[in-house]
């Protein structure tokens, strides 16, 4: 363990029951929020719950109930907000997208397979030009035929301005799924042609977030987005059957779903959003729930002995800083950046974390075959990050000071508040000061979304969004210059022509090993200019209640819900 790090770890906060502090503050807890582990299970059985959910309506009917840990119900209208999980629990539950991803494993990272296209293929001759072959025989839940009409409909929603149907907010959460298209067309029923701007080989992996509504229910609606979301209709084994704002959305079977294996198991699901840790566990001590979505580690061994089940596995996920590279920015420099990842004691983090997440050194794990070789390690090395921080013109009397924006709760975020505090202390000790603007976390996402370069972002020098690095542009529209948002997800504004070079190889690159083994070159350097503060990658723990059967946490984002029976 490196030098000081087991001192600090004495100091790092416990997981306490989160407040939100007004915006521009750091999150300091309440007098007595770093409670001690009873205080903080005793206070379960004091919360308020009575009617907190529907019950299950008839002893044979099976309920599925699940509390995710957003503030608001994901956007119902096809294309979801509220990030992966709003993707996991609306947008692969009431919807389909072309490709898919394979989440029948847990023991493997998921990969793609077909989805409303049974296949597709790119013209060897012009790589730009992608032809998509649809399942035929497919409806929406309003009964209507899915085709290649739906299919274009669809596109036009997110990317033609002109057209009817085009939705500002859904066209904002498709931005970068949609960005390489510059053309589509149907070339008959069952048949789609799309033509990106350049060669690019990582559209199909783009095309799993972008997904299906039906145009006739839009239109039986009188062309209205507002009311579409009030009775949405897509292709998905889930049917919407009803939505409160703001509080849950009730899902019934799709019992003619096109893929007979994954007709769901139980008849009904109701979704809720609960952004407390602890509100969740007690809902699930309760019995108000059957599932909640990252339990605290301080409560896992209470709801262990109350026989819930605790599931983890890791993901394609990275929990970072993304840190701006503008010339306001003291992370413009890349001995800042690699002095902040060697200021990081992450191991004490994951002490904190009771087990639940494991140290990052970099966008993906050593073992992911796109980690590559590069030179700088991140690790808790405080007297290295104090001698970069010297050289870089920082010291007692000129402190690295830098302004964070970070969130209360959200999807993947894990426990956002204690973790931030306990970085921000230990960074303290190495000469640079953390200040936290904290933001509710779709607020968050839009200021992720409008890049560093904003005016909404001016004065901020990181941003603390966990992404997933499941598909190739998770690393390369990252570091790539032409990726600034809103096309991309240089947040930062990084600029290496050697960079730049490497990336645009990697996406043109269509065999898949050679494309693997570009992917860990631009990997490393990538960490070698620490472009990110590395901090950890998240276990992702879930909590089940003990009837709960079935379930496969699949190394993805996305979670097959279809399969999650009710004994």
């Amino acid at each position: 363990m490196a030098e000081g790090s087991a001192r600090r770890r004495r100091h790092l906060p416990r997981m306490a029951r989160p407040e939100a502090p007004a915006a521009s503050t750091r999150p300091h807890p309440p007098p007595g929020a770093a409670m001690e582990r009873r205080h903080f299970t005793a206070g379960l059985a004091a919360l308020p719950f009575a009617g907190a959910l529907p019950r299950r309506a008839q002893a044979a009917e099976k309920v599925l109930r699940v509390a995710m840990t957003a503030a608001d119900i994901p956007s119902t209208t096809g294309q979801p907000n509220q990030g992966a999980e709003g993707i996991r629990f609306m947008g692969i539950t009431a919807y389909d997208a072309l490709t898919a991803w394979d989440l029948s494993r847990g023991d493997i990272k998921a990969r793609l397979r077909p989805g409303l296209a049974e296949r597709w293929e790119t013209d060897p001759a012009d790589r730009t030009r992608w032809t998509f072959h649809l399942r035929r025989g497919v409806t929406f839940h309003d009964g209507s035929e899915f085709d290649a009409a739906a299919v274009v409909w669809n596109l036009d929603k997110v990317m033609n301005k002109a057209a009817p149907q085009f939705d500002s907010a859904q066209a904002a959460q498709a931005a970068t799924f949609v960005a390489p298209i510059a053309s589509y067309r149907a070339v008959d029923g069952s048949t789609v042609e799309i033509v990106t701007r350049e060669p690019n080989a990582t559209l199909p992996y783009k095309l799993v977030s972008v997904f299906m509504s039906s145009p006739a229910r839009w239109r039986e609606l009188g062309g209205s987005w507002e009311r579409f979301a009030l009775n949405p209709s897509g292709t998905g084994p889930w049917k919407v059957e009803k939505v409160a704002p703001r509080e849950r959305v009730e899902f019934s079977r799709n019992a003619k779903y096109w893929e007979a294996a994954r007709i769901p198991r139980c008849d009904r699901m109701v979704i809720q959003p609960m952004p407390d840790a602890l509100t969740r566990a007690a809902a699930l001590l309760a019995g108000q729930v059957d599932w909640v979505e990252a339990p605290s580690p301080d409560i896992i061994p209470r709801l262990r002995q109350a026989g819930m089940q605790i599931v983890t596995n890791p993901y394609p996920h990275v929990w970072p800083y993304l840190l701006s590279c503008l010339p306001d920015s003291p992370f413009k420099d890349v001995r800042v950046r690699q002095a902040i990842n060697l200021g990081i004691d992450r191991e004490g983090l994951v002490a904190l974390l009771g087990g639940t997440a494991m140290a990052a050194t970099g966008v993906v794990p050593p073992n992911d075959p796109w980690f590559g070789t590069p030179r700088f390690q991140a690790r808790h090395d405080p007297r290295e990050a104090k001698r970069l921080l010297q050289a870089a013109g920082y010291g007692p009397r000129n402190p690295c000071n830098a302004t964070m924006l970070i969130s209360t709760s959200g999807s993947g975020q894990m426990q956002p508040l204690p973790m931030n505090e306990a970085i921000k202390q230990g960074l303290e000790e190495v000469g640079i000061n953390l200040r936290f603007e904290v933001l509710e976390w779709e607020a968050l996402r839009g200021r992720r979304r409008s890049g560093a370069a904003a005016p909404e972002n001016r004065g901020m020098h990181g941003l603390n969004n966990s992404l997933g690095s499941a598909e190739p542009s998770s690393i390369i529209d990252a570091i790539w210059s032409k990726r600034a948002p809103p096309v991309g997800l240089n947040w930062g504004w990084f600029n290496d022509p050697q960079m730049d070079a490497l990336a645009a190889r990697c996406e043109v690159e269509f065999d898949p090993e050679r494309q693997d083994m570009l992917l860990a070159e631009l990997h490393a350097g990538f960490v070698d200019q620490a472009l990110w503060a590395f901090i950890v990658h998240d276990l992702n723990p879930r909590a089940l209640g003990p009837r709960l059967r079935g379930f496969v946490q699949a190394q993805s984002w996305s979670q097959d819900l279809t399969t999650v029976d009710i004994a």
